[in-house]
């Protein structure tokens, strides 16, 4: 079923983002000297595709990478507790099957 909804969201999109890479193949000046417009210090010519493209991934390796560290307490408040969890464990004796409830009877 996995395997089946992967390919039916990737590759429609697959699809349209080759058509976009063919569809925008001319070059694009990406100016990165935001005081001088005119002759910028450092320029580069791409492909309008490689822009929307870096763009794009720049996008999601900082989107990612916040995520990551708002969740940082959540995850070390999870490893304390795992840890408080295993030691009580270790500390309290193990209980008798007649004290659970849980056992059964005793063979005759």
């Amino acid at each position: 079923m996995g395997r089946f909804l992967t390919l039916l969201i990737g590759l429609p999109l697959s699809i349209l983002a080759v058509a976009l890479a063919v569809a925008n193949r001319k070059p694009v000046t990406l100016s990165l000297d935001p005081f001088n417009p005119e002759a910028p210090a450092l320029a580069v010519s791409l492909p309008l595709f490689a822009v929307v493209f870096g763009a794009l991934i720049v996008g999601v390796i900082a989107g990612g990478t916040v995520v990551w560290v708002r969740q940082g307490r959540a995850r070390r408040e999870a490893r304390a507790a795992r840890k408080a969890l295993k030691q009580a464990a270790a500390a309290a004796p193990p209980a008798s099957p007649a004290v659970a409830g849980l056992s059964l009877p005793a063979p005759r």
